[in-house]
Order: C-alpha cells, then structure tokens, then sequence
C-alpha cells in the first residue's frame, strides 16, 4: 500500500507559519501573527504586542479597554505594535529590504499598516480573517498591491 503525502500549497505554508507566530502575541484583545516572505523563502516574522524593553499588556493590562476604545479605532493609543509593524522593524534592524517580498498575516493590515506595506513595496497581501477598514482597503486597491483573504 503506498502511502499518500499531503503537503500545503505555499500559501498555506506560510499562512500556517504567521498562525503559530501570532502566539507569541502579548495583546489580550487580538493574536496577530504576520510572516514577510520573498522567493518562497521567510525574511522576517512579527506578532503584536509591546515593544521590547516594554511591559506587555498581559502585565499592565490594556489600554485600550481601560479607556473604552472600539476595535478599528484610535491604533495610536495602544501599548502594543502591530504584528505587520514588528515584521517590517526586524527587517530595517537587521539590513533586510522587504521590497517585492508577500505579506502573510492572520489580520488585513488596517489603514496604518497598509501605508507602511505600500511603501516598503511588498507585492501582495495574504490573509485569513477581515479587518474592517474600508481606507485600507481602497489605498492597496490604488497602489495595484494584490489582496487574498485564504480560508481556514
């Protein structure tokens, strides 16, 4: 009898990667995991929370609840960074470009994220869950920047 081997499709590799890095995740609202990735090869990876040095919203409690602010809304006012946000950082700390490179996410990148990508010129968006967000949305339509939500 010959044994049958399933292996994911790249999409799904990666997609499978960003859902394990989103549990590093310190934010008590929402684990994001985001997976940057360049010829079939992972430059760098990033989950949301704090930055380092910084206590974690698992420690101090959010700031966001604390103040009664909507999911969607207000992005500045948080402890934590966004996962998209870490992965771009790792790469400048270390010398990597990420142009032309595919995002990897569990989220859509909001409206801030989504000016960060256009310009560091990732290529196209992979995702698992919406974000609703329709300035992030109609901005990586504008800049031709290919966007896929993939099912569980």
């Amino acid at each position: 009898m010959e044994t049958v081997i399933i292996r994911p499709s790249w999409d799904e590799y990666f997609m499978n990667i960003a859902e394990l890095v989103a549990q590093r995740a310190t934010c008590l609202r929402r684990h994001v995991g985001a997976v940057l990735v360049r010829d079939k090869r992972i430059i760098t990876t990033g989950y949301n929370g704090a930055p380092a040095g910084i206590s974690h919203c698992l420690d101090v409690g959010c700031l966001r609840e604390q103040q009664g602010i909507p999911s969607g809304e207000r992005h500045e006012l948080c402890r934590g960074l966004h996962a998209e946000q870490n992965g771009i950082i790792q790469a400048a700390l270390h010398g990597v470009s990420i142009k032309d490179s595919i995002l990897y996410c569990t989220n859509l990148p909001c409206a801030i994220c989504s000016k960060m990508l256009i310009n560091a010129r990732v290529t196209a968006i992979y995702y698992r869950e919406g974000y609703a967000d329709s300035l992030a949305a109609g901005m990586l339509e504008e800049a031709g920047i290919k966007v896929v939500q993939l099912p569980r």
